[in-house]
């Protein structure tokens, strides 16, 4: 189990950008690693090696909150995308609309990701491009984005919202069955239930090795 998440407030930091792909994201380059952490270094790679590129300044370092444009996160399936915005430092990404795999990406792996209408949007980007302090708050429970002087509504996937809340992912919510699933085994026939076991085997594997 991971920790639950009922939101996060934080500093904003403004990508003023549309159309950003996940390989802008995260070039192809760096997707060659065998970890789902340490992307840290990589986040933006190429854009990171113009000085003025805004996570380049001081100012936004230990910003924790991405507000950017319309359709961000568009292009490859690439889960390395959202790592790196999570190793970063992110916790949250608003934006106007996103790529729909990684909208389910960033929810499966604890970013959220908050979709807001675009004159919000744009309103949130502008204050914290003009306020290295400006702090912007999610509450997942409520469904709310707050920042001074205004809070807003939005919507989120129940299933995603429901596993963000209880600290849950899929794995964690199949293993909660395991009585269930053990006793559906035993009323099958033997060639059928070592199938399942060996499945099921697999996902304890992979639920040690999220562990390690």
């Amino acid at each position: 189990m991971r920790e639950p998440m009922n939101g996060h407030t934080g500093r904003a930091v403004a990508l003023r950008r549309d159309d950003v792909d996940t390989d802008q994201i995260i070039p192809a380059e760096f997707c060659k690693r065998l970890t789902k952490t340490g992307y840290a270094d990589t986040l933006f790679g190429h854009w990171r090696k113009e000085d003025d590129f805004v996570l380049n300044r001081p100012e936004h370092q230990g910003a924790s909150v991405l507000v950017a444009g319309h359709n961000f996160g568009t292009g490859s399936s690439r889960e390395h995308a959202v790592w790196a915005l999570r190793d970063w430092g992110f916790r949250v990404v608003i934006a106007s609309s996103f790529g729909d795999i990684f909208l389910r990406n960033a929810l499966k792996n604890g970013l959220l990701a908050v979709s807001l209408p675009v004159p919000v949007v744009g309103e949130l980007a502008e204050r914290a491009a003009a306020d290295p302090g400006f702090e912007i708050g999610v509450d997942l429970e409520g469904l709310t984005v707050t920042a001074e002087g205004g809070t807003w509504d939005f919507t989120a996937d129940h299933r995603a919202r429901r596993l963000l809340l209880d600290g849950l992912d899929d794995i964690d919510v199949t293993l909660r069955k395991a009585d269930r699933i053990t006793a559906f085994e035993e009323r099958r026939p033997a060639w059928m239930t070592s199938i399942v076991r060996g499945t099921y085997s697999s996902l304890e594997a992979a639920r040690l090795r999220r562990a390690s």
